[in-house]
């Protein structure tokens, strides 16, 4: 990936992106733009919109930025890897924290699953998006990892597509090398769900359905019981190393 401006403030908007566009700024953008940053008219920062790349953009607008005004593309579009982040919710802060960093960790989308020891019995999907795009802005991501609703687990595995490879981390599998697991499963299938399951871990009829599942890769991650959001770090650190983009391909 080319380098990254760090340095420049970087933005999300929701419009099409193409040289000489103007696209007005929301009240929280031209809030955080102006009264944050501090930023006015004639300012540069980076646009994009999870389709069209990143885009060199000015601020325009007298008293407060009002809107931007798109200069050049900085970074052509990129995909991410086809992996899905399966998850059972948590509370509050730590479902932030978990989907920013599985957006860092390059996941294409995020499904939240309701399991029997699922502790929150909310999930705020925009809360969410909200983290998936400041994630984004913050780390230089192009590629928006999308949400989706919640579901059952069993209903998220009988509709899953039976050619992607589940990787199921399993608190009660045997410990073993999980690198060497990953290497097997290497052609397995096409695309991958990462599974994580609630605090309470899973309930012996879910662990029976997943059993059943046709490409199915049951992940130990080490001796040691993990908190569910530092599994989920882990295990996406593990799957993008092997079988993701991380060593220069794609899922």
């Amino acid at each position: 990936m080319p380098s990254h401006d760090f340095r420049a403030p970087r933005l999300y908007v929701d419009a099409d992106l193409a040289q000489d566009a103007t696209v007005p700024l929301d009240h929280d953008q031209s809030n955080y733009l102006g009264n944050v940053l501090r930023l006015g008219a004639g300012a540069p920062i980076l646009a994009f919109n999870g389709r069209d790349g990143e885009w060199q953009a000015a601020i325009e607008g007298r008293k407060r930025p009002d809107s931007l005004v798109i200069l050049q593309q900085t970074r052509p579009q990129d995909r991410l890897p086809d992996l899905a982040y399966v998850f059972a919710p948590l509370k509050h802060a730590r479902l932030d924290y978990m989907v920013q960093k599985a957006v860092e960790m390059g996941a294409a989308s995020l499904q939240p699953v309701l399991t029997r020891f699922t502790q929150p019995s909310r999930v705020n999907s925009e809360r969410m998006r909200a983290n998936v795009i400041e994630a984004a802005e913050q780390c230089g991501i192009l590629s928006l990892a999308a949400v989706a609703e919640p579901v059952p687990l069993e209903r998220f595995l009988n509709q899953r597509a039976s050619d992607r490879l589940l990787v199921f981390c399993d608190e009660a599998a045997e410990v073993e090398n999980p690198i060497r697991g990953l290497q097997e499963a290497r052609e397995a299938g096409h695309g991958i769900d990462v599974l994580i399951g609630p605090e309470g871990g899973f309930a012996e009829e879910e662990r029976a359905l997943l059993s059943r599942q046709p490409k199915i890769l049951r992940l130990a991650l080490g001796p040691r019981i993990l908190r569910a959001d530092t599994a989920a770090v882990a295990a996406l650190a593990l799957v993008q190393a092997m079988l993701g983009d991380w060593g220069g391909k794609t899922a």
